[in-house]
């Protein structure tokens, strides 16, 4: 006899895999062997629908999950675990909590049918019903069971998808930030490149003009680098270009405030709200952070290590002026102090900063 024919009893297994062929995997749950063999002869000949059958009500649960019930017949009067109690059970287990539920009774009792469907039964019968009306009953209730069953996978798969796109997405801003991180960084030195410097320039002076706020400029050129280079190579001359960048970096470091490399051998640093006077303190703190590093450099003249030419500006910005006026000041600085014997800070002229 085919398997969806037959009796399976508590000691039967099944795996469940041929329930999408099926409208219904039917459990009945009974005391009555009698019963379950009327129930069992109306089903036989219907090949939509599987049918299994509990006679031991502590066994019932468990039997439901193993065979993936689609529908439980349940009775209402069974030894030591009345049906309704079952009816919790099934309701309390996640194996089996949306699981129709058809209560059988002996018993057309409007009270007791209150009491079933206050259970969360799904539905009620008069035990032995008409096969017709059986049939159809197992047949609605699979079909529910299984479109929710599948709403609810849908439902999971989508909740999966969901947050496997936020991880992605997470991951994708990280990397979007690390990109933009990196892009506005020098690839040699690690401190800020040109664009990155102009950006910041542009927006520290419209703030600097909004708040009536100074806004200072310092560039910082190695002296003699071009020497340095011939002499000791571009690899030596890459490195201390390095720790240069990162002996300023060190210096300057206020939330505020950006060192970044301008081009070559020169370095240029923003200070947001810092009058003259405090750029001047900061250049000279550069200067000594660079010739504490000691850095060999036998082709400068009158030099025996890497020195600094720094150029200071500040200014609080007028409606008509340019940042680019700022630069040209602290540009015109550095020139003087290269031209005046390099190693050493130098302001710009009065007529060309505000102090």
């Amino acid at each position: 006899m085919e398997n969806a024919n037959k009796v399976h009893t508590e000691n039967d297994k099944s795996d469940g895999n041929n329930i999408s062929a099926r409208w219904a995997v039917v459990l009945l749950v009974d005391d009555q062997p009698m019963v379950a063999e009327g129930i069992r002869r109306m089903i036989a000949d219907e090949p939509d629908i599987e049918f299994h059958y509990c006679q031991d009500p502590k066994q019932a649960v468990q039997r439901a999950t193993e065979v993936k019930a689609t529908v439980i017949l349940q009775d209402l009067v069974m030894p030591e675990v009345d049906g309704l109690t079952l009816v919790r059970f099934y309701r309390n287990n996640p194996a089996t909590r949306d699981v129709p539920i058809i209560v059988l009774s002996s018993k057309d009792d409007p009270k007791i049918k209150s009491e079933a469907f206050a259970q969360n039964a799904t539905d009620y019968l008069v035990k032995l019903p008409e096969k017709i009306e059986l049939l159809a009953r197992i047949r609605a209730h699979g079909r529910s069971y299984l479109a929710h069953r599948e709403r609810e996978e849908a439902c999971a798969a989508l909740r999966k998808m969901q947050a496997q796109l936020e991880t992605m997405n997470q991951e994708l801003q990280k990397s979007n930030r690390e990109l933009q991180r990196l892009s506005s960084l020098d690839g040699l030195t690690g401190v800020a490149n040109r664009r990155q410097f102009d950006e910041t320039l542009v927006r520290e002076w419209r703030r600097a003009a909004r708040d009536r706020k100074p806004v200072s400029l310092i560039f910082a050129d190695i002296d003699y680098f071009k020497r340095y280079n011939d002499h000791y190579g571009h690899q030596a001359g890459d490195d201390t270009l390095r720790k240069v960048a990162q002996a300023i970096a060190h210096t300057v470091h206020r939330p505020g405030d950006l060192v970044a490399r301008y081009g070559g051998e020169e370095f240029v640093m923003v200070l947001s709200d810092t009058t003259l006077e405090g750029a001047m303190a900061v250049a000279h703190k550069v200067l000594e952070q660079v010739h504490e590093l000691r850095i060999p450099h036998c082709n400068a003249p009158g030099l025996d290590h890497v020195t600094l030419s720094i150029g200071v500006a500040s200014r609080i910005p007028e409606p008509h002026q340019a940042p680019e006026t700022l630069i040209e000041a602290a540009d015109r600085a550095l020139y003087r102090a290269k031209e005046t014997g390099r190693n050493q800070v130098m302001a710009a002229a009065p007529e060309t900063a505000d102090c």
